[in-house]
């Protein structure tokens, strides 16, 4: 079973990225959710580069939720990509439902101004 529900995802999030890619002007918001962490890079699609990455194991993410954490990944992410002239992105939710923790990160993001 396991493997099947990874075949899912993987499937899911290539349809998710055959829609959307990250520009210089409007990079993507990548999320990766494991078990126990959240992180989430900021990529440039055209140029194959990562441009700005949080994750909860960074400094200055505290929280005893898991889903607390990912909001807290979400600001730091916004505060980051702020520093490297950045305000709007697209949201890559990995093949994720949008809920939970994906999107506490993208919620914390949004209250630090950063545009999905």
């Amino acid at each position: 079973m396991p493997a099947s529900r990874r075949q899912a995802n993987v499937r899911r999030h290539r349809r998710v990225r055959g829609r959307i890619a990250g520009t210089p002007e409007r990079p993507r918001l990548a999320v990766f959710r494991s078990n126990r962490h959240i992180y989430a890079q900021l990529v440039d699609d055209a140029a194959g580069r990562t441009l700005v990455s949080a994750s909860d194991m960074d400094d200055g993410v505290a929280g005893q939720k898991k889903a607390d954490r990912a909001k807290a990944v979400g600001q730091l992410m916004a505060r980051r990509a702020r520093e490297a002239g950045v305000d709007r992105v697209v949201f890559d939710r990995g093949g994720r439902l949008y809920h939970g923790r994906v999107r506490a990160l993208a919620e914390g993001a949004r209250e630090e101004g950063l545009q999905i």
